[in-house]
């Protein structure tokens, strides 16, 4: 791991998982500020569950993503996790902010800016593969290499058959003169 990715991922990571352990802490707050998502989520569920218990899991997923995250342990898929988690956080601050006056306004987009760099971060993050190449890339060339082997193939197959048929019908030519002369 690179000197920068040792301390960027850490550095990155320690908004979510504070993020993530103050909505540990304060479950009650967290599900009356994700009310209206959270309700959604319970609804199309296929058991019973309540907001709270739902916060939690919101809250432990961003603290597990952000430790994962911050390890360099599985680093892309805590990424996206986070990516998610922060798209989902920008806008239920942006929903339930204050914006009565011209300085609850002013942190409201502050708070969205704050939200969508933390994002833009991830997402980079998401797709970085520390110099090595992707899945996609190594499974591309896995199949090209597999398409060059198997052209190669049918063309030695080609030949050998091509040569076999040639033999082949020397034979039966050869015995069918054979037989008409007999």
């Amino acid at each position: 791991m690179s000197l920068v990715r040792f301390l960027a991922r850490p550095m990155l990571a320690s908004s979510f998982v504070l993020a993530g352990l103050d909505k540990l802490r304060n479950a009650d707050d967290t599900a009356t500020q994700l009310s209206p998502l959270l309700r959604r989520a319970a609804d199309s569920l296929p058991f019973a569950t309540n907001e709270k218990v739902l916060a939690r899991v919101i809250g432990g997923t961003q603290v597990g993503a952000g430790v994962l995250f911050a390890l360099g342990k599985s680093a892309r898929l805590a990424a996206s996790v986070l990516a998610v988690i922060s798209v989902l956080n920008a806008y239920v601050e942006w929903r339930s902010a204050d914006i009565t006056s011209k300085e609850a306004r002013d942190a409201r987009r502050t708070q969205l800016l704050k939200n969508v760099t933390l994002t833009g971060g991830v997402l980079l993050a998401s797709v970085d593969t520390a110099g090595k190449p992707s899945l996609a890339w190594r499974a591309e060339h896995l199949a090209a290499d597999a398409r060059k082997g198997a052209s190669h193939l049918t063309s030695d197959v080609r030949k050998t058959t091509g040569k076999q048929l040639k033999k082949a019908d020397k034979a039966v030519r050869k015995a069918v003169d054979h037989a008409v002369k007999a």
